[in-house]
């Protein structure tokens, strides 16, 4: 989509701050309360902006609006574009700083990110954070709309639009209650096979992985109950209702205070990389940078 230099100047913050809402709410219905103006203005903004550009931005759908071709050019210049208005704002008053927009997966969101953060904002006391915790599958989906600057995961997950940059390593174990049988002499292959399992919910990294390594040890995943957080696995297994498979993160408190064993088992550890995820074509503001320097500088 190629614009005129003359077209360019004519195009306004507000006809911009209207398109990506209705991006996000697939109306200018929905997008005018977001942007506090009425559905009349919200339309004829974004009906200005496409006759500036010459061009429609989105497919008419019954009473839809699905982003079209020129709509996906022009969305991630234009996201870049009201963050950096947002900063010209924060240099002369704190208060109207771009608030750092992330989601993470349950391992990172739960045990990583609130020391990371907390560190962060000793140099940076007057950021705003907001993060969205949820499993891998609906992260990634968050940068791919642009609805958060960062995304941490603990799985395999990839996306056309998105990069995907490995940042450190993690490793899962298994756990039962304290006096468990199995924690105080270990277990075999055939005793772990025949256990019931406690994991999480499918779409999870850690589910991923822990159906991995137990389809490769024991030929199958064994799965008794699926729980959609690690704290609800952990006392599921705590109240003695099977072996859980989690992270060293997550477990490491409730060993420590001794409700929960990490179990010897006959297999090698399950290993696997944290990352973090960016939108290929966004360019991140300041504050997003920032933190995302100050996370891969971390290293525990």
């Amino acid at each position: 989509m190629n614009i005129k230099t003359d077209q360019r100047l004519r195009i306004t913050l507000r006809q911009l701050e209207v398109f990506a809402a209705t991006v996000r709410a697939g109306s200018t219905r929905a997008a005018a309360g977001r942007v506090a103006r009425s559905q009349s203005a919200a339309s004829n903004a974004l009906a200005e902006l496409e006759a500036t550009l010459g061009h429609t931005l989105f497919d008419r759908i019954g009473r839809r609006l699905v982003l079209n071709e020129n709509g996906q050019a022009l969305l991630p210049h234009t996201i870049s574009l009201l963050e950096q208005a947002v900063e010209v704002e924060a240099l002369l008053n704190a208060e109207h700083q771009a608030p750092l927009r992330m989601a993470s997966s349950f391992t990172i969101g739960e045990y990583l990110l609130p020391g990371l953060i907390a560190q962060w904002k000793l140099q940076r006391p007057q950021a705003q954070v907001r993060l969205d915790i949820a499993n891998t599958r609906e992260v990634l989906e968050a940068v791919a709309t642009f609805d958060v600057d960062l995304g941490f995961i603990e799985g395999t997950g990839s996306h056309p639009d998105l990069l995907v940059r490995r940042w450190r390593p993690d490793e899962l174990v298994a756990v039962a209650a304290a006096g468990h049988t199995f924690g105080r002499r270990g277990a075999s292959a055939k005793q772990l096979a025949q256990a019931t399992w406690i994991l999480r919910e499918r779409g999870s990294g850690t589910r991923e992985v822990s159906d991995r390594w137990l389809t490769t040890h024991l030929g199958r995943a064994p799965v008794g109950l699926e729980l959609g957080s690690n704290e609800a696995v952990k006392r599921a297994v705590a109240a003695g209702l099977g072996i859980g498979f989690l992270s060293r993160h997550a477990v490491t408190d409730a060993v420590q205070q001794g409700w929960l064993v990490e179990l010897k088992t006959p297999f090698p550890p399950m290993r696997r990389m944290l990352a973090v995820v960016v939108h290929r074509s966004r360019r991140l503001g300041s504050v997003a940078q920032g933190f995302l320097q100050h996370c891969l500088a971390s290293t525990g």
